[in-house]
């Protein structure tokens, strides 16, 4: 049974893809099969896993829309062990498109109901908002990973996402969990950096992931390649970071 993750944060810039990107693609290469599901509208996911969006005839975008199934939009081994569902900057509109249609909350849930099983780990990249497109994720999912930048206003819109886990398990999927959080682009030259993770584990009760996600010129510059860091500078420490984070996500089953 796929375990399946929303990688989420409402706030733009906290390194919410490039922990989608890099999670699935270490999971995968730690010899799980899994499926990386892009729900921003963006494509920054899809592009950052080698797809070009502007080459794929079917997107996500199709399938919550009704137009195709999910096996007419999946993308068989981006890299070994991992497939994608990519997106498109069409599916900014779906949430307007679904106005008025029965259990919209639920359609990605029920599009990937067939193949669900094929995988270890089906993790969602979410648009940095708390829209139709994040709610159908989170209905998806089992939990909800959240990156969390080191910078002062870390928590600033935290509440308001746990808010949103909150009712959706109440309303529509009462087995989602908070999977915890994950620190992203420490700076270990600040203080500021030290100082937010101590705060943020001072006053949240959640699962907090031991690893840290350093600042790392190598992390910012593999989307560009189209690869996932293990594969564009496997020794780098984005690397082994990420690396490490797919070892605790593992090792939380």
């Amino acid at each position: 049974m796929g375990r399946v993750i929303a990688v989420a944060n409402q706030k733009g810039g906290v390194g919410k893809t490039t922990t989608a990107i890099n999670l699935s693609a270490c999971l995968a290469e730690k010899g799980q099969k899994v499926l990386a599901i892009d729900m921003d509208p963006q494509g920054n996911m899809t592009s950052g896993l080698g797809i070009d969006k502007d080459e794929v005839e079917k997107n996500i975008y199709d399938l919550m829309i009704g137009q195709v199934g999910v096996e007419e939009v999946l993308q068989k081994e981006a890299i070994e062990n991992l497939d994608i569902i990519p997106t498109s900057i069409d599916l900014s509109a779906a949430e307007i498109e679904l106005i008025g249609v029965d259990d919209k909350e639920f359609i990605i849930r029920n599009a990937i109901a067939p193949i669900k099983d094929n995988y270890e780990y089906i993790i969602i990249d979410c648009p940095p908002s708390l829209s139709m497109l994040t709610i159908n994720a989170m209905t998806t999912a089992d939990s909800v990973l959240v990156p969390i930048q080191c910078e002062y206003y870390a928590l600033e819109g935290l509440s308001q996402l746990i808010h949103t886990v909150e009712l959706v398990k109440e309303r529509l999927n009462p087995i989602l969990e908070i999977e915890g959080v994950v620190f992203t682009m420490y700076d270990a030259r600040t203080n500021l950096s030290l100082q937010v993770v101590e705060n943020v584990k001072e006053n949240l009760q959640q699962n907090i992931y031991k690893t840290i996600i350093p600042r790392n010129i190598r992390l910012a510059e593999a989307p560009s390649y189209g690869m996932p860091i293990n594969l564009y500078d496997p020794k780098s420490t984005g690397a082994s970071a990420y690396q490490r984070l797919a070892d605790e996500v593992m090792n939380r089953e």
